[in-house]
């Protein structure tokens, strides 16, 4: 079973948008995606043709690689940055939800 067009519409995730729509949405070229999949900044999902999908998340991922890269970074030290980003970013994410899990069981626990 496919997904509702609403969760997919709403889905950040979802891989919507082609090499082209995607370049030409960032103002980019479609070797600077390539490029940025050969950097392991994103993994476009494949189509079963083989072509490459972009979400909206990766989408925002290149728009900062590329303004780094526009303001003099290397390609290279620009997606290392952001996927170090990504990851503090992630990982306070979950340092705030196991906190948020022991004030829940701590307030449990008083309230008994």
């Amino acid at each position: 079973m496919g997904q509702n067009p609403d969760d997919m519409f709403g889905d950040e995730n979802y891989p919507a948008y082609t090499i082209g729509q995607a370049a030409e949405m960032l103002g980019t070229t479609q070797d600077f995606l390539r490029r940025l999949d050969e950097a392991k900044l994103i993994n476009p999902h494949r189509s079963a043709g083989g072509h490459r999908r972009y979400s909206r998340y990766q989408l925002r991922l290149a728009a900062r690689a590329r303004e780094m890269v526009d303001e003099g970074l290397a390609l290279e030290a620009a997606c290392r940055i952001i996927i170090l980003e990504d990851q503090l970013e992630e990982a306070l994410r979950q340092n705030q939800n196991q906190q948020q899990e022991r004030g829940d069981k701590t307030d449990r626990t008083t309230s008994d």
